[in-house]
């Protein structure tokens, strides 16, 4: 078999030894935050030898067997792995040996056999054959024929030159091929091809059409890469190509397929939380040994006291305050923490939430009575509370001056105050008085920045100074915040 002719299930030849692959694999997937230790690499360089590279699936699986220690790691280590173990390399063979796929009377849908453009076609001549190619494959829902159409797609559609002061080799581009193609606009196409019958079925077969180009753009993408890794360098895309897990994807920079990931992720979290939190509560309530029920234990092994009995000291559950601000971008990072708190108001004796913009209004009901939506509960409290009577822009003086004048009553000596923002304060007063006398108030008070640490101080920030009233921890991702609840929250 020639080197461009990989088999669909075939691991195309390479150069590196599949162990050196296997190490290569390991660091790119700990750049992307997945702790991978000695012992598991081990494991899964000799289940590679073990494996072989004839079943790409088989290795896949063994690999991911071995390295991988949470469900939720698996889109990142799938998306490594096609760039380190593709499926071939250069173009696809039917995508460069066939002439006249695509034309009409040459259907081929069984296997997408069809080529994207025949010479002189023009560009809208090429994405309408493509789009040709998907409703037929969408319609069959063969999974080939959709990897075939995605190959296709690619390679007459995502090309991008080089660019950069080193001459960057040219690669090719998901966004771009998507952009052109709109797979989305086949979808009634498809499942007119279906002819469902109406009703149930036809709704049935519409919202699986609607899967399966879900997946034909995963397949554009893992194509994408796997072209320009041949170009860029496998370590060049793995870094840069392949979407991070969603607990480290930053708070300020998600898009909406990543807040809808993370916010699955809030429950969950809660729940891991909370455990950690009754552990801690436990560990913390343990008093001095009680002598007598110690003695009393020791009787069962023969006098000898290995199961120390400790005193119970009841300690009452603390409170918490949060102060978050939800203006602009922002609010999708205190909207994930409000929802988290909230989740973990079972670990308190009482929870609540104020927001603010330039003004301070409790929101602890909004909260309580909404859903899960970090996006819909901004709105919710910009609709709702009167966070922003005067102007839109943030004003943190004017917002802890309003909550010391209305709320300062809430703050006693079990509560914790948590205050959520980014300290940019449009160069207005900061209300440092005010922010102290939260602080005095309060049994302990400090401050979550999704800000990278780097950025405090510039501009308009104002985190410096706030910095030197309350405890300031940046905060820009999920595992950020779950580590930082976790250490934080008192017990």
């Amino acid at each position: 078999m020639s080197p461009r002719e990989p088999a669909e299930d075939a691991v195309a030849p390479t150069v590196a030894t599949p162990t050196a692959r296997v190490v290569a694999m390991v660091e790119a997937l700990r750049g992307h935050g997945l702790v991978v230790g000695t012992s598991e690499t081990v494991d899964a360089a000799r289940a590679g030898e073990v494996l072989g590279l004839a079943d790409r699936a088989l290795l896949r699986e063994g690999l991911a067997a071995a390295l991988l220690r949470r469900s939720g790691q698996r889109r990142v280590f799938d998306s490594v792995f096609d760039v380190y173990f593709p499926l071939g390399v250069g173009a696809r063979e039917a995508v460069r040996t066939s002439s006249d796929v695509g034309r009409s009377g040459d259907r081929r849908a069984d296997d997408g056999d069809r080529r994207p453009s025949g010479d002189g076609d023009s560009p809208q001549d090429v994405v309408r054959r493509l789009r040709e190619a998907l409703v037929e494959a969408l319609a069959s829902g063969s999974r080939g024929a959709m990897d075939a159409v995605a190959a296709a797609a690619v390679d007459g559609l995502g090309a991008v030159p080089g660019s950069g002061p080193g001459g960057t080799a040219p690669g090719y581009s998901a966004r771009q091929t998507l952009e052109m193609l709109r797979p989305q606009t086949t979808i009634a196409a498809a499942q007119a091809a279906r002819a469902s019958s109406p009703g149930f079925l036809a709704r049935l077969d519409r919202e699986e059409v609607r899967r399966d180009v879900e997946a034909f753009r995963a397949l554009v993408q893992t194509e994408a890469n796997r072209r320009t890794a041949e170009g860029r360098g496998r370590e060049r895309v793995a870094r840069y190509a392949v979407r991070p897990d969603a607990e480290a994807v930053e708070f300020l920079s998600a898009d909406r397929a990543q807040l809808l990931e993370m916010r699955r992720r809030v429950q969950p979290l809660a729940r891991r939380l909370a455990t950690r939190l009754s552990a801690r509560r436990r560990h913390a309530n343990r008093g001095q040994i009680d002598v007598r029920r110690t003695l009393r234990r020791s009787l069962t092994t023969g006098g000898v006291p290995l199961r120390p009995a400790f005193e119970h000291r009841h300690k009452a559950r603390p409170e918490l305050v949060l102060l978050c601000d939800v203006s602009g971008s922002v609010a999708g990072f205190a909207g994930f923490t409000m929802l988290l708190v909230q989740a973990l108001r079972d670990q308190f004796s009482k929870v609540r939430v104020f927001a603010f913009v330039n003004h301070t209004d409790e929101v602890t009901e909004l909260i309580t009575a909404g859903g899960t939506d970090p996006a819909a509960l901004a709105a919710r409290i910009l609709a709702h509370a009167n966070v922003a009577p005067w102007h839109p822009s943030s004003d943190y003086g004017r917002a802890f001056a309003s909550f010391v004048s209305s709320y300062a009553s809430v703050i006693g000596p079990r509560t914790s105050v948590i205050v959520l923002g980014d300290a940019r304060n449009n160069y207005g007063d900061p209300g440092l008085p005010a922010l102290g006398t939260i602080a005095a108030r309060a049994r302990r008070s400090f401050w979550l920045n999704p800000e990278h640490a780097s950025r405090w101080g510039l501009g308009d920030s104002a985190a410096p100074e706030y910095a030197r009233v309350v405890e300031m921890h940046e905060c820009r991702t999920i595992e950020q915040l779950s580590g930082l609840v976790g250490r934080l929250l008192p017990v």
